[in-house]
């Protein structure tokens, strides 16, 4: 199941990478590709390597020349005081769909304008062999199996029984179990094209580009002759070519190839963030996803999630976290954003929702993104989850204090509530950024004499545009707001009266 597609409306596929646009308006406040190489490439290795069962040997296969893969696309807040006066902020806001394209094609090598050179990305505990590998988690077995014989079936029907294969990921971890069935309902899990995503994933981040050439070739790639086997229905086949790939990144790992391609990264790839994020949430939500239709409309309680193409927007581009940074996300549903942050951006990162049902997921969700990083080889930042009313929660009026950039979906808050946080907004550090899908601030709000004390007035705000596919709600364009916290507003107010 796609990623939060059991919660979006019909018709709405946020799996789909489309161009972001962001349109931006600043209300001004007055006071009335990587590049590595293996010694060895792919094909030759595979020459050099005994013929699996049921494969003949293969012949010339690194003569083939397929076209350049097309890189990851990558995706992408609040009004304060007098006379308001529009104007864009930049000149690089509102892009050509061209000009998306192209900078899209450049993020897979270097995903961040300035990169954090700070951030510490491949885990070293991922590639160390001392504990065996071996940790909890979800497989895609357990959830995707023929134990369901009213959900699943299997994917081979000659073999008499499923066909279970073990999936290397790069790191030295434990494999991941499938067995070869397929959904009986199309929007089940699919064993057989998760499988398929996380071998391309690989081997357009980890992999140099001979090697993942190679593998992609049309005629002679192992990507292609999975895809023929299961056109053929030869399950054992099938496998036997798992077996291929599971050899040939260990392989990869042990010469070094994988660690050296992760060290040279900029930043985490959006489509691996999202295929991580994917992989987590179906195997811990989905199954489970009735828990979270029990709340209604015209409540502070509604659930609904930011994508994560959008979430990405907002951590690189609109606030610039870092590593060192800290964010807070109130409201964090089953947490999704406070996970893309500590993965995205390395930082610690805070989440507190006081719905009883999205917090069990949310902890069912960081124990198995946890693992899931970890077979992936990815260090992540400290993860913290509490439960209640982030008015009152101790720990996070605690660490507000001390946070760079709170997120705070508040498209459905009622007015009370958006005061009660503007209040509480008053013990952010300066230069704090506060992300909101409304504005905390009054429309044509001005600083007076009889307003001078409000919260808000320590609030300068940018107004943003989202596009399509970055909320769960809806595929229609909505307003967002980035506030900082700038107290110099008000010092300005009171001197200009001296």
């Amino acid at each position: 199941m796609g990623f939060f597609q059991s919660i979006q409306k019909p018709g709405f596929k946020a799996a789909q990478a489309k161009n972001s646009h962001i349109h931006q308006e600043v209300v001004k406040t007055t006071t009335d590709p990587r590049k590595t190489q293996s010694p060895t490439p792919f094909a030759q290795r595979l020459n050099n390597r005994p013929p699996h069962k049921n494969q003949a040997p293969k012949q010339n296969a690194t003569k083939a020349t397929p076209s350049p893969r097309p890189r990851a696309q990558n995706p992408q807040k609040r009004a304060a005081s007098t006379p308001q006066r529009f104007d864009s902020d930049s000149d690089d806001d509102d892009v050509s769909d061209h000009d998306l394209n192209i900078a899209n094609k450049r993020v897979r090598r270097s995903s961040d304008p300035v990169p954090d050179l700070t951030r510490q990305i491949r885990s070293r505990k991922a590639f160390s062999e001392e504990d065996g590998g071996k940790f909890s988690m979800v497989h895609a077995s357990d959830i995707a199996t023929l134990s369901k014989p009213t959900a699943y079936k299997a994917a081979f029907p000659d073999d008499p029984q499923a066909i279970e294969v073990h999936l290397q990921y790069p790191s030295a971890s434990q494999r991941e179990k499938y067995e070869l069935v397929i959904p009986i309902k199309n929007d089940d899990f699919k064993s057989l094209e998760d499988i398929r995503e996380v071998m391309e994933t690989i081997i357009n981040n980890y992999l140099p580009s001979a090697d993942a050439a190679a593998i992609e070739n049309d005629s002679t790639g192992l990507i292609r002759r999975l895809k023929r086997a299961v056109e053929r229905r030869a399950g054992h086949e099938y496998a036997d070519f798992v077996q291929e790939w599971n050899d040939t990144l260990v392989d990869f790992r042990k010469d070094g190839t994988i660690s050296k391609a992760i060290d040279e990264w900029k930043g985490v790839d959006l489509k691996l963030l999202e295929r991580i994020l994917t992989q987590t949430y179906s195997r811990t939500v989905s199954p489970r996803v009735q828990m979270l239709r029990q709340y209604q409309n015209g409540t502070d309680d509604v659930y609904g999630e930011l994508l994560p193409k959008f979430v990405s927007i907002i951590l690189k581009k609109d606030t610039k976290m870092k590593s060192d940074q800290i964010f807070v996300d109130l409201g964090s549903g089953v947490g999704n954003c406070v996970l893309q942050a500590a993965l995205e951006i390395g930082c610690e990162s805070w989440g507190c929702e006081k719905m009883n049902n999205a917090c069990d997921l949310a902890e069912l969700q960081e124990q198995e993104f946890n693992a899931r990083c970890r077979l992936w080889g990815l260090s992540v930042g400290d993860i913290h989850l509490e439960r209640g009313d982030f008015l009152k929660n101790p720990a996070i009026l605690k660490v507000l204090q001390k946070a760079d950039v709170i997120l705070v979906n508040s498209q459905a808050f009622a007015p009370a509530l958006s005061e009660d946080l503007t209040n509480l907004f008053l013990d952010l550090k300066e230069g704090a950024k506060v992300v909101s899908l409304k504005s905390f601030v009054p429309h044509g709000n001005k600083i007076s004499e009889s307003n001078v004390h409000a919260a808000y007035n320590q609030l300068s705000v940018v107004k943003k545009t989202y596009y399509s596919a970055c909320v769960s709600w809806t595929d229609a364009p909505g307003a967002y707001f980035v506030s900082t916290k700038d107290s110099s507003m008000v010092k300005d107010f009171y001197e200009k009266r001296r």
